[in-house]
């Protein structure tokens, strides 16, 4: 999924865990369900137009990233400062194996470039776990532009349940 559904994805649960949950309850269940929840996330992103790799030469790639950079970056602004705890949760993952994790497993393979690097220290093989054993039978649509539309709804649908409730 793209930053804005996991970050939308973070507020709905920090507000339902303040309105249902007592401090510190609150605050523990927050944080353990908006990391649980990148990975619920990213298992079922392969109902969405998200290519592993950046396809740079295709303008509807390159248009619509900059409409989801753009509306990431938004929301991120507008909600941060109530918010700021769910939306560091869920991204604590992406965090970790983008900054982390990858360019320490890029310095090895550079250091050792003979060796059978097959130990792939990512964090995100989770994901993958999840994926192969809950969602198998879901259709893959990564690189489906039509697979955009099942975003947007994602989106469109987090959005109006976080107005609700604000």
């Amino acid at each position: 999924m793209e930053s804005i559904t996991h970050n939308l994805t973070a507020i709905l649960i920090q507000i339902l865990c303040f309105n249902y949950f007592i401090y510190p309850l609150n605050i523990i269940c927050t944080v353990i369900f908006a990391l649980c929840s990148h990975f619920l996330s990213d298992a079922l992103s392969k109902l969405t137009y998200h290519t592993p790799e950046a396809l740079k030469k295709d303008k509807f790639w390159i248009i619509w990233h900059v409409i989801i950079y753009f509306a990431s970056t938004g929301i991120f602004i507008i909600f941060f400062i109530p918010f700021w705890l769910a939306m560091l949760s869920v991204n604590i993952p992406d965090i970790i194996d983008w900054f982390i994790l990858r360019p320490i497993q890029k310095k090895r393979k550079r250091k050792n470039q003979d060796s059978d690097l097959k130990k792939n220290y990512l964090f995100h093989q989770i994901v993958d776990w999840i994926r192969d054993k809950l969602f198998f039978w879901l259709p893959d649509l990564t690189y489906k532009k039509y697979g955009v539309i099942t975003e947007l709804i994602m989106i469109g649908i987090l959005s109006i349940l976080i107005g609700l409730y604000i």
